[in-house]
């Protein structure tokens, strides 16, 4: 790649949309781990497309890069479960990445062939913020709308009220203020619903 190139992915992604695990140097199972919970995070941020730099693996024994190979088979896992909506090789070493709406985590299908990560299921919300839960209310009330339920019982309305927080929660990365992350992502996922 040119400098001319670098350049240009400069100032099409910048530096938070740009994952470079070449210069991280992490195994390939760091790499899928680390790949994922960043990809989950620009989703939930609004990214549109993000870089994700690989290596091609030009200083590895045979030239075989292990950690561009587990991110090839990382992108169609995660287009499946909605985290991605498409992915192309931008160069031999590095790949495009377009991101799905946050809302189409709601309409992931299960696949028995992938194992789920770890799902947060608390009892109730009682330990939210006031704020996090009139959000996770008002995004409850916009999905049944969407599913024809105008007027959903207290039942109901909680059932989604924690299916939100469960799909959402399991979407965000350890490690920062989740709360708030939460936050974006369900308001992120409101505007979708009114937009659509």
């Amino acid at each position: 790649m040119t400098s001319l190139d670098r350049a240009f992915d400069d100032l099409r992604f910048g530096s938070s949309r740009t994952l470079n695990l070449r210069a991280l140097q992490p195994t390939a199972l760091q790499a899928t781990a680390l790949a994922e919970r960043w990809l989950r995070e620009q989703q939930v941020l609004g990214a549109d497309e993000a870089l994700v730099i690989t290596g091609r693996g030009n200083n590895s024994v045979d030239g075989y890069s292990p950690v561009r190979e587990s991110i090839v088979k990382l992108l169609p896992s995660l287009r499946r479960r909605n985290v991605i909506a498409g992915y192309a090789e931008h160069t031999p070493g590095s790949f495009v990445v377009t991101f799905a709406p946050v809302t189409s985590l709601f309409e992931t299908p299960k696949r028995r062939r992938e194992k789920p990560g770890p799902v947060p299921r608390p009892p109730s919300l009682q330990g939210l913020d006031d704020e996090t839960v009139r959000q996770l209310r008002d995004l409850a009330v916009m999905s049944l709308a969407v599913l024809g339920l105008n007027s959903p019982t207290r039942v109901q309305l909680e059932d989604e009220m924690l299916r939100q927080f469960t799909v959402l929660s399991a979407a965000l990365p350890d490690g920062v203020d989740r709360e708030a992350l939460l936050q974006q992502a369900m308001l992120r996922a409101a505007e979708e619903y009114e937009a659509g």
